[in-house]
């Protein structure tokens, strides 16, 4: 079974041991996409937000 990622495109080629998955699948690209699947057809697709996101934190602390 191929499945397109949704961040970048590439087809992202799972075997038969996800034919009944559910769950996380990484791409090359570094997306992470939760699907599910059900007797080798894909039921849901959803790309997870990363976890991790720059913040634009200043540092603060008393001026003199």
């Amino acid at each position: 079974m191929k499945i397109n990622c949704l961040s970048c495109g590439f087809k992202v080629d799972l075997d038969d041991t996800y034919d009944d998955f559910e769950g996380p699948i990484k791409c090359i690209c570094g997306a992470l996409l939760e699907i599910r699947t059900d007797e080798g057809a894909l039921k849901f697709i959803k790309l997870v937000p990363p976890l991790h996101t720059k913040s634009k934190r200043t540092e603060g602390g008393a001026t003199p």
